[in-house]
């Protein structure tokens, strides 16, 4: 067992780093890491000259890179860096296979960012070349556009947008535009470091938004912010404002989800383990994520699941140890989807209980168990967050310009090649928003996924190819995906709402000629004549399907599902709430209907 001063440096190693014309003034980065500046960043502590003190640092400025951390962070946090490793934060295997698919590039071979190799759920033994092994245009775009959001890189541009790379991404904080604001004058104002030199064992919301303000723009949907179809306003004294974010990109403001209402914090849903892994491959996120809605309010059937503490070896004693209230033995608390303990989660006194990590409030969970509006027939099938979310982002129109004549940074490669690529899109929605069945067979809302059209432009500038839409399943169809949008409110969206309107039963705008028996939309594909907002349409009484949804086991709607969406009417119209008597078994419609209540209200 290591002493106290184990990693103590003899006398003057510390002062030597730290001296007036040094780093005097700079932070220790936490009370358990008082430490020689060498134990994390080697490099040479006996002189004073700059270039011989920093000959040989452990990744220049950030000794938690991935090409060192196994020589820094990981020679203390052995289990923390083997989890990291594999996690698809970092190894982005399913992002780049979604690109594949988008871009018809896909073979059946996965890829990681950097290379990995280890073992999948099942125990299988895996080996993910790195990406830039991937020639085709899908690897290339993913490298120089996805992966700068990637916590194996520095990402040291944008404002509200900077983050360090590896254990550092998401454990220490940047300012908004990413300069040092701690006690050491050397590096005081200077851009890319960490706001201050101080470890943030507990990411907080900001270090969530440095990535997740893009694509499906989770973060600021969590926090009731929009940054779409606004065109640069409101202003702030005649130039974009109050609020901006990386892209020069203007936030108004929406209602947040109601998590986030009630003071919680991504931390606070999210074990470390849907971020961190668990040391197993998954080549996608829903398949390392481990927390459910039902999780903590549970089932119309079942409450949700407890297990106890009892040995010193359960996580919720380690990973609590920073936390205003702290797992002790003996406590019942919630599991995940896949039966770990949460360690913020308990059971006490009969009651479902949440603490905040950072804070400590202490919130009472409501179960749906044995709740009327939670047994209608048929919404077994549901998740959750189909019903009560507010918003879902949809991007339609993704029109992606690749031009040889320009170079642009590859953050795989980290240099600069040939091929720049650009990007603007046709609109923007956030409700309604369109269903389909999920990878774990279950309906939920779905999200444009992507929606390319490539224009290549020769060196000359030139177009090779112009707005060409990809094959996907033998023909052109625009992708979606599904999405959890992370804007869920207490109020569910009517039982009216979402029967009646076509939007939610992937019709789109839901354009409809009675006379002609046809179901279109206006938001038209010029190079296709397919509708973007659309999964399906409707000519002459005949249903096509135009748009298909992309991730494993997932898909569109049967043409028998739709119609019994739109059979509820029938009861919707007179008995619009989700009452159990009426809901909470099969309805046979034609006996319903051809009763002595209802066939005289019928004939009137």
């Amino acid at each position: 067992m290591l002493s106290g001063n184990a990693f103590a440096a003899p006398k003057n190693t510390v002062q030597s780093c730290t001296v007036t014309e040094c780093h005097a003034g700079i932070e220790d980065t936490s009370e358990n890491h008082k430490l020689a500046c060498t134990v994390c960043h080697a490099g040479n502590p006996g002189t004073r000259d700059k270039d011989a003190a920093h000959k040989d640092m452990l990744g220049g400025r950030n000794p938690s890179d991935p090409s060192v951390w196994d020589k820094s962070c990981g020679t203390c946090h052995q289990y923390q860096h083997d989890r990291v490793n594999t996690t698809l934060m970092y190894t982005n295997t399913g992002i780049i296979k979604n690109a594949q698919q988008a871009w018809d590039d896909y073979k059946g071979k996965h890829y990681s960012t950097g290379g990995s190799e280890g073992f999948d759920a099942e125990g299988n033994r895996v080996a993910l070349p790195k990406v830039t092994e991937l020639e085709e245009l899908s690897g290339e775009l993913y490298r120089k556009f996805c992966s700068s959001c990637h916590v194996g890189f520095d990402k040291l541009i944008g404002y509200r947008a900077h983050h360090s790379s590896g254990c550092a991404a998401c454990h220490f904080s940047h300012s908004v535009d990413g300069a040092y604001a701690g006690g050491d004058k050397t590096i005081l104002g200077k851009k890319p470091y960490p706001e201050k030199h101080v470890i943030n064992p507990l990411p907080n919301d900001d270090v969530c938004l440095t990535c997740h303000n893009r694509s499906g723009r989770i973060a600021l949907s969590y926090r009731g912010e929009y940054d779409g179809n606004n065109s640069l306003v409101p202003t702030n004294g005649g130039i974009p404002g109050p609020e901006l974010m990386d892209g020069i990109r203007s936030i108004k403001h929406m209602q947040a989800d109601i998590h986030k209402e009630f003071g919680m914090e991504c931390i606070d849903c999210h074990t470390s383990r849907d971020m961190m892994g668990d040391g197993y491959f998954y080549e996608n996120m829903y398949q390392q994520l481990e927390t459910a809605c039902e999780d903590c309010h549970g089932t119309p059937e079942a409450l949700p699941r407890t297990g106890k503490i009892t040995k010193e070896s359960d996580s919720p004693l380690r990973e609590s140890q920073y936390y205003r209230v702290k797992a002790n033995y003996g406590d019942e608390m919630v599991l995940t989807s896949k039966g770990r303990m949460y360690s913020n989660v308990k059971k006490e006194g009969g009651k479902f209980i949440l603490y905040t990590k950072r804070e400590g409030k202490r919130l009472e969970i409501k179960t749906v168990t044995n709740t009327a509006d939670h047994a209608v027939y048929g919404h077994e099938r549901m998740e959750c967050y189909t019903c009560h979310s507010k918003t879902v982002i949809q991007c339609y129109g993704c029109h992606t310009t690749y031009d040889k004549s320009q170079t642009m940074m590859d953050w795989v490669k980290m240099e600069e090649t040939k091929g720049l690529f650009s990007e603007k899109e046709d609109f923007r929605s956030f409700f309604p928003f369109p269903m389909g069945i999920n990878q774990k067979g279950r309906i939920a809302p779905v999200t444009p996924g992507c929606q390319t059209f490539l224009t290549v432009l020769d060196e000359k500038g030139k177009a090779e190819i112009k707005e060409h839409v990809f094959n996907y399943k033998g023909g052109k169809k625009f992708k979606f995906a599904p999405f959890y949008g992370h804007n869920t409110g207490k109020k569910a969206i009517t039982c009216r709402k979402c029967h009646s309107d076509l939007m939610f039963a992937g019709f789109g705008q839901g354009l409809v000629s009675i006379t002609k028996k046809n179901i279109d939309s206006s938001y038209m594909c010029d190079q296709c004549d397919k509708p973007l907002d659309s999964l399906y349409t409707m000519k002459s009484g005949k249903m096509s399907v135009t748009s298909d949804i992309v991730r494993d086991t997932s898909r569109v709607f049967t043409p028998a599902e739709i119609s019994r969406i739109f059979d509820a009417n029938r009861c919707i119209i007179c008995h619009d709430k989700g009452d159990k008597k009426i809901y909470g078994k099969k309805i046979d419609y034609e006996k319903i209907l051809a009763d002595s209540v209802h066939k005289p209200l019928l004939a009137d």
